[in-house]
Parts: structure tokens; sequence; C-alpha cells
């Protein structure tokens, strides 16, 4: 079936509204193929796409039809222990999660749904309290506002693994059409409101493992998401002095005090400086919209410095390990996350898993160690930490909370993060990290992305000053230590002796994502390696 037969379909489809057909009736040539072309399908956390009409698209029909795959595969699994439901702050955040309740309540499923706004840790937190059989979250993460998505949640408030997200699909499939998908209203959507909160942030607040005196300042933004509901009263609570940033505060799906919903994006600090520098602050600490990502800036003399997330994972477990673990434990990364995660781990007896990309893998490693070796941290590069498993997603409430301690204890000894990196370098070797995100738009880019990845699981990687000594395609699967079996997927990762250079098209969005990684014995040198191989690899590409 054509994209045109499809878009027919729709436009010729009698539940859509007025509005419905009049928004199609308007869309170009171009826009109706982008729309149309394909089904949006499972990455590696659920489904994530721009807001429109089309299967293609993010709507209430297409969230109807994966909440209703969702019911066929816990039917089929005989997992029928009810549904808990999160969402964030975006256009049709709340809605498409009310929709998912009704499809459940039609079909005799309980769900547990939050009455306003939560990050998606606390999502984790309501599937392991109410030891429910899944759990699902509204939200695009840290894309830009034209995005939304739908995540799935197994029973341990994980993301729904390999397995069970093919599984899903297969139940997806099933369903000939997203229109007419019956929903209801009744007494198995249960509303829960603040007073579970508390739960959850007790657990947080666990993780502390300095009680000194707070003489830190601290400036927080949530980017008009989730982390506001609940960060700055942690913080405030446990004695920090936190200025949030008043504008972004308030919900809003436009984004409008923002230029970045992602923390990744050193404009997205742009508002948090400003104020920094005004009531002279020490650290800012921004989160994107669901809370399970982190952007940390420090203050070192006199200037407002970004990190990175490899340097704020480095960092938390280098103090976690330095002030308190003496227990053996297994430490969790992932095989795009910088090399000194696995170095500092090492160096105190640590074992060490390292999983695909996707704090999903790290979640279900988790719950398949959890009898084995104790949960000491887990990380990856893109601003995600888990520091207690009480919660199988990532964080950013208790990387927040860690960190402001960490801020803390080096400001009573007149030291900031930078002075500590600094610490940690010069113990492991300076270790740099970059990342080439490579966007492309619609069918060609898709191509496109196809061909680059084909070019380099078919030749070597043939650059000077990087020679390559192990090649990894994980298009087959891999085995890790301690037993950790990696799915296919489509990386290819080349090692030297001094760093990485590693391919990855994202599982959600039109992206190429390259990693970088580079070990020389100064800061100087690491970093104009760094740029040295990221032009080179550049060049490279261009020429495929």
């Amino acid at each position: 079936m054509t994209y045109q037969d499809k878009y027919n379909l729709w436009l010729n489809e009698e539940s859509l509204t007025i509005d419905e057909k009049q928004t199609l009736l308007k869309m170009s040539e171009k826009e109706k193929e982008e729309s149309f072309y394909q089904e949006l399908s499972f990455g590696t956390g659920g489904i994530r796409g721009i807001l429109g009409l089309g299967p293609n698209r993010i709507n209430q029909y297409t969230i109807k039809k994966v909440t209703l795959g969702l019911v066929k595969y816990l039917k089929k699994t005989n997992q029928l222990n009810g549904v808990a439901i999160a969402y964030d702050n975006r256009f049709g955040s709340y809605e498409f999660a009310y929709e998912a309740a009704k499809v459940l309540a039609y079909n005799g499923m309980k769900s547990y749904i939050y009455k306003a706004l939560r990050p998606t840790p606390m999502l984790s937190f309501l599937v392991r309290h109410f030891k429910t059989s899944a759990g699902i979250m509204l939200t695009a993460s840290h894309n830009p506002k034209e995005y939304n998505g739908f995540k799935a949640y197994n029973s341990t408030g994980a993301q729904l693994s390999t397995e069970e997200s093919n599984e899903m699909i297969k139940q997806i499939q099933t369903i000939d059409s997203p229109f007419n998908i019956k929903s209801v209203d009744n007494d198995l959507i249960n509303w829960i409101d603040e007073s579970l909160d508390p739960l959850y942030l007790n657990e947080v607040e666990k993780i502390a493992i300095q009680n000194d005196k707070k003489i830190v300042k601290i400036v927080y933004s949530p980017l008009h998401g989730t982390g506001g509901t609940v960060i700055p009263r942690l913080l405030t609570k446990n004695g920090y002095n936190v200025t949030p940033v008043k504008e972004q505060m308030i919900p809003d799906p436009s984004f409008s005090h923002t230029k970045s919903s992602n923390p990744e994006d050193k404009i997205a600090f742009e508002s948090s400086i400003k104020l920094a520098n005004q009531i002279d602050a020490d650290v800012i600490f921004i989160t994107d919209p669901d809370a399970d990502r982190l952007g940390v800036c420090v203050k070192h003399n006199g200037e407002f410095i970004t990190l990175n997330g490899n340097q704020t994972a480095s960092l938390v477990l280098y103090y976690i390990l330095s002030k308190k673990h003496n227990q053996k434990g297994i430490v969790y990364t992932t095989i795009v996350t910088t090399t000194l995660i696995k170095k500092i781990a090492e160096s105190y007896n640590m074992l060490v898993g390292e999983t695909l990309t996707g704090f999903k893998f790290i979640g279900e490693q988790a719950e398949k160690n959890k009898d084995k070796y104790p949960f000491i941290f887990g990380c990856e590069e893109s601003y995600g930490s888990l520091v207690s498993d009480f919660v199988r997603d990532k964080d950013a409430v208790q990387a927040v909370y860690i960190l402001a301690e960490i801020a803390n204890t080096l400001k009573l000894e007149n030291k900031t993060m930078i002075d500590y990196l600094e610490e940690i370098y010069q113990k492991y070797g300076y270790f740099r990290e970059d990342t080439i995100s490579l966007s492309f738009k619609g069918i060609e880019g898709l191509k496109r992305i196809d061909e680059i990845t084909s070019y380099f699981r078919e030749n070597d990687l043939i650059l000077n000053g990087f020679e390559v000594r192990e090649k990894i395609d994980y298009i087959n699967g891999y085995i890790n230590p301690h037993d950790i079996i990696l799915p296919p997927s489509n990386v290819i990762k080349f090692l030297s002796e001094e760093g990485y250079v590693i391919f990855r098209p994202s599982g959600t969005e039109p992206k190429l994502k390259i990693y970088l990684s580079i070990k020389k014995n100064s800061l100087e040198e690491s970093n104009l390696a760094l740029e040295k191989l990221k032009s080179k690899v550049l060049e490279l590409i261009e020429k495929i």
C-alpha cells in the first residue's frame, strides 16, 4: 500500500473529526509522504515521533493502537496486575495518558495514573510500589517540542526488554486499524495524588553519604518539565540553598523560556547561568522534561563550565566508591560510555557490567543480578545515571541529590567539581569524549544512515593517528563479561590503544551518532587529539 493509499484511508475514516480532516486536506505532498509512508516502530524504549496525523506520527490513534498492543501482550502472557501511567509536560501527554488508561479500562485492566505530571523515575517507582504488570510513560524525553512518545515498562520497573518488545510488536501488528479502538472511563482507573511523593523521595534521601552543613548555592531548572514537581522541595527539605529559574518552573509544552529542552545542549543553560551569576551560585542543575537526564554546570575560577554526561558519571562513581563502598558489587555502564567508568570501578575491586545503549539494558541486568551482586551504580554517556536501584530507570532526581552533596562536600574543602575531575584524571588518565550527532530527515535520511553504517561494516576504519586494534560489530549480538548477553544491535565499534570510534544509528529518531574517545597524558593533549579525530572522521564520512 502506497503512502497515498494510506492517506486516503485516513481521509475517508468516519471517526476522524472535521478539524482532523481539515488538517489532512491542508497537508503538502511532502507532509503526506512523511506522515504515511510507514508506521512508527518500537525503538530502544518504545515509540517516539513528531506530533501529527498519520501512522508515522504521534496522535491519539497511534497511542491507542500501541496501548491495545500492550493489553494483548499482557493478556497473552497472563500479566494481569494492572498498569502504572505517568506523563510529562508535552503537547498531548496528559490526554494520551488518559486515553491509554481508558483503553486499559475497556479491556478490564486496572491502571494507576498520576493526577499531575511526574518524572520518569517516579513512573518506575509507581510500577514497583503497586506491583503492576507494566508501566506507560508519555514523553519524548529530551527531544524538541514537536515530539512526543510512549515508553513501555515491565513489572520490574525497567523498560521492556528486547524480547518483551518483540512480543509486544507482534501483538500491535495483529491490530488492523488504529480507529474505533474501544475505551471507557470507569473505576478501574485509579488517580494517584501527591501523597505518594514522600515514599519515593524518602528512598532518594537514603543515597546520601555525608550530612555536613550545607553551604553550597544551587540554581535549578526543570526546563518547563516534570523535575520541578519534586526536586526543589527535596533539596530545600534537606537544607540546601536552591534558587529555581522561575520562568522555567512552569510546565509548558511550548518550552517558551528555553531555547532547548535537552541538557546536552549548552544553550539550555542560558537562563540558569544568567541567574547563577546574579546570585553568585556555585553549581547549576537542569533536568530534561521527564527528569531522567541531568545537565551540570559548575562555577570554577569565576566562570561557569558545563560537564558532559561522561564527566558527571565519572565523578559521581568516584565519590561513591571513595567515600563508602567496601563490599564488592557491580557497576553498570554501556558500550558507548567512557572507559574511565570501568577504570574507576575496577580500581575499587568492583565488577563491571557493560550493556548496549539504552538504560533498559542496565535495568534488565540489575534485575537479573539482584541476588548475585549488589547494585553500586549505573550510567550512560547521555546524561543518565542511577545511584540506587529502588527504581529501574535513569533518575535525575537521585543524580541532583548526590551531586548537590558532592558540590557541598567540595566547597567545604574549597574545591569545585573541576578540581575533583582533575584529581580523577591524574589518577586514571585524561579521558576525553565527544559525540557527533548527524541529523537526517525522512526517507532519504534513513537511506544515508544505512549507507554510512554499511560502509563501516564492510570496511576498516583507516585514519592517520588512530590505529585500530579491534573491530566489534554488534549486528549479530555479543557476549560481555559476567554473562551479559548483548542482543543484536546496529552498532560498530573500532578500538585503539588510546580510545574508540563507534557508529550507532539512533533507535528512536533519524540520527547517526558517532562516539569518540581518546586518552592522553594531559587535558590539552587529549582535547587536541579528540578534535583531530573528530575532523578526520567527518572528512571520511563526506567521501562515502
